[in-house]
């Protein structure tokens, strides 16, 4: 490309060439051009950074040749000052340390295995080579935008994005955290869905149906009221003589929970296959717990005639089902691992009762009812 002193008269004097288009780089600003296009149109241009990123600044002479010069100048300072002050490292460099510094140390297993996942599939691959110091928030916004028809997701994938980038700026890897100032992408709306009879039979003959691991899952997840997480993180060590107890680094409220298994339950999970791996629903690798849950949920909606409904609803209609049968709420707490209400606080400390016994009444009249629901 032709290097030359642009001025106002060599602007003004620059022919069009007879096809395509040519840059004329200017010989007292590294990096600042006019491009000259086959119909005469004319516009100024700055390249920067090791990649030679290009972006417009204006068209002549809509724009003259002081202020388009001014405008590269702002642009290269921009460039040049960023990169001075934030460390060179990429993407996908960073997020391996953010792995391993952060999200083992400080994070549940679950909640560390979704932030590696959201992180891994949502960004990831557009940002994989980038200088996490050149990302913007536009950069971000539009990786996000992509998941708005699914809002949950959008939202978590949001803020794991955001995680990151505050562990970065902790790291003094980026000098500003781009995602300051941006708001989660959809308000989160309470929900209070209870299914009927109806919706919860077909639900479950619909996962029997799909078998393991998704369905297997669901049907879990009806027949004890756990967090998918909980369920979808279940080793075989956990459980011993119809007995299932949870590591406080499984649950959400940080604490042990020990529950009980009905007969339905422990006769689906003699069913389930046993690989090389120490977790019941394993995921590809083995090595890590079950995480195809927007992908296997989509599947399952499309085979189950039962609309617009979550996992966790079924938490919330297990829940609402103990209280219609009579069940104390204290057992169904217990049941649902709740850090709220009869078994919080001051009552925490003094009652170290387990109900045991009563957890597996109600998960014995739980699963009766079930049953019935299914032959009708």
């Amino acid at each position: 490309m032709p290097k030359i002193n642009l001025t106002d008269i060599t602007v003004r004097k620059l022919r069009p060439p007879p096809a395509g288009q040519i840059t004329y780089w200017d010989s007292t600003l590294t990096g600042f051009g006019l491009r000259v296009s086959q119909g005469g149109a004319k516009t100024f241009t700055v390249v920067h950074g090791a990649r030679r990123e290009r972006l417009t600044i204006g068209r002549y002479p809509i724009i003259s040749l002081a202020e388009a010069r001014t405008a590269a100048r702002r642009i290269l300072a921009e460039r040049t000052l960023g990169a001075h002050r934030s460390p060179s490292i990429n993407f996908d460099e960073a997020l391996k340390q953010f792995f391993s510094t952060h999200c083992d140390q400080n994070n549940r297993v679950s909640t560390a295995t979704e932030t590696k996942r959201l992180l891994s599939k949502h960004f990831l691959p557009g940002f994989r080579k980038e200088a996490v110091g050149d990302i913007t928030p536009h950069d971000i916004s539009k990786r996000i935008d992509r998941l708005l028809a699914t809002p949950s997701e959008a939202n978590h994938a949001f803020t794991a994005i955001r995680s990151f980038f505050r562990w970065a700026t902790r790291r003094h890897y980026v000098r500003h955290n781009p995602c300051e100032g941006m708001q989660i992408p959809t308000r989160a709306v309470a929900r209070d869905r209870v299914l009927t009879d109806q919706e919860l039979a077909q639900i479950y003959k619909t996962a029997t149906q799909l078998g393991y691991p998704f369905g297997t899952i669901v049907q879990l997840l009806i027949l004890t009221g756990q967090r998918r997480g909980e369920i979808g993180s279940m080793r075989w060590g956990y459980i011993e003589e119809r007995t299932v107890s949870l590591p406080s680094s499984l649950t959400k409220n940080n604490r042990e929970h020990v529950f009980p298994l009905g007969e339905t339950a422990a006769s689906i999970l003699e069913r389930v296959p046993r690989f090389n791996s120490p977790y019941l629903f394993p995921a590809r690798g083995r090595d890590t717990p079950f995480n195809g849950w927007s992908k296997c949920k989509a599947a399952f909606d499309r085979t189950c005639s039962v609309g617009s409904w979550t996992l966790h609803d079924l938490r919330r209609t297990f829940a609402t089902n103990l209280a219609a049968l009579g069940i104390p709420v204290q057992v169904t707490e217990k049941l649902l691992n709740h850090a709220s209400g009869t078994t919080a606080g001051i009552v925490a400390v003094y009652q170290r009762h387990t109900y045991m016994d009563e957890m597996r009444a109600a998960i014995e009249l739980w699963e009766h009812r079930l049953l019935g629901l299914l032959a009708r």
